[in-house]
């Protein structure tokens, strides 16, 4: 009884620490990309967002190996030494993710952050897709009718965003809807697809949900490297790698970080009705925190159009056969998912 009361609470407390960092990573991506003063290099963001990530999973491994450093370092050798073919393999999301989380940082420089946040949530149909084609699932009737939804809704938010009513404004470098939303879609599709061919190729695998975090971080270390100076890499010899970087920018890396994080606990503790109702909510909180902070106009047609995606989170979650307690389909993770989707 006490155990059952105990996931419980830790289920609904991280749902509501996930509501909360969707909703503040994007208002605080866009705030970072908007901001009076030196701008950051997003992509050096993106590689100490893995650093964090990497030092954290390796605490975790540490403890979870019983603080006996012989046995985590064994440990280590054993899976990303001596498994060179599972290793590779986990090399196609490591490169994904981190030109999906480049694509973020463009997105939110080009969206306001209630556009971004219900763009972003086409990434429930790229994962549905490629569910479909690659692991050959097939989805309920619901489910591709809240697909329809999804679409109608964000095509609403972006002709509502287009006509200039749900605009906001800001400082910053010049803005460019049409770059901001085919970086959203972009980074949607990378989601999707790194998603379900991280489950395929790691479905049953006994190891870890910190140490394949290990593996996925390290990996996208030098993928991240390799992007930083192909990208940025003159304004990184010119002005520093940490260039434009602050309190609040470290503040963010850690945020973003930490997102992959609660995506785990909330995996495995909650079912995908309430995680519905946490990205449903962060949506809300977006919109109503954009109108204060960055002069959001919010309108009909973009009420609707979000009204309209977030009945296709809930629908789609709902799954007749069981209640809606399981899902037949994934939803991708927004950044790197620490372990195989379950």
């Amino acid at each position: 009884m006490i155990i059952k009361k105990n996931e419980n609470t830790l289920k609904y407390v991280s749902l509501i620490t996930l509501t909360l960092q969707n909703a503040i990573l994007g208002l605080s991506m866009r705030y970072s990309r908007t901001r009076e003063g030196d701008l950051f290099l997003s992509s050096t963001a993106v590689v100490m967002s893995e650093v964090v990530k990497l030092i954290t999973c390796l605490v975790l491994v540490f403890l979870e190996e019983g603080k006996e450093f012989t046995k985590f370092q064994a440990s280590l050798h054993r899976t990303i030494v001596k498994q060179p073919i599972d290793t590779l393999k986990v090399c196609v999301p490591s490169f994904v993710y981190i030109v999906q989380n480049n694509l973020l940082y463009v997105s939110a420089s080009h969206l306001d952050a209630a556009t971004y946040q219900v763009t972003y949530q086409l990434k429930i149909l790229t994962t549905a897709m490629f569910a479909v084609a690659i692991l050959r699932k097939k989805l309920f009737p619901t489910q591709w009718c809240s697909l329809v939804f999804l679409i109608v809704g964000v095509v609403m938010v972006q002709l509502a965003q287009d006509g200039g009513s749900a605009t906001g404004g800001s400082s910053g470098p010049e803005q460019n809807r049409f770059i901001g939303f085919c970086a959203a879609l972009g980074a949607c599709v990378l989601s999707g697809f790194a998603g379900i061919y991280f489950e395929k190729i790691l479905k049953g695998s006994d190891i870890s949900v910190w140490m394949r975090n290990v593996q996925l971080s390290f990996l996208s270390l030098p993928f991240g490297l390799i992007t930083c100076f192909l990208n940025d890499g003159k304004q990184i010899m010119a002005q520093g790698f940490y260039f434009g970087y602050d309190f609040f920018i470290w503040y963010l890396v850690v945020l973003q970080a930490g997102g992959g994080l609660i995506v785990a606990v909330v995996v495995k503790y909650a079912d995908n009705i309430l995680k519905g109702f946490a990205t449903s909510l962060a949506i809300i909180i977006s919109c109503i925190a954009s109108i204060y902070l960055f002069d959001f106009q919010l309108n009909l047609q973009f009420t609707a159009g979000a009204a309209l995606v977030i009945c296709s989170i809930f629908l789609y979650g709902y799954d007749p056969k069981t209640q809606g307690k399981i899902v037949s389909v994934r939803p991708a993770a927004d950044e790197k998912l620490l372990i195989p989707k379950v």
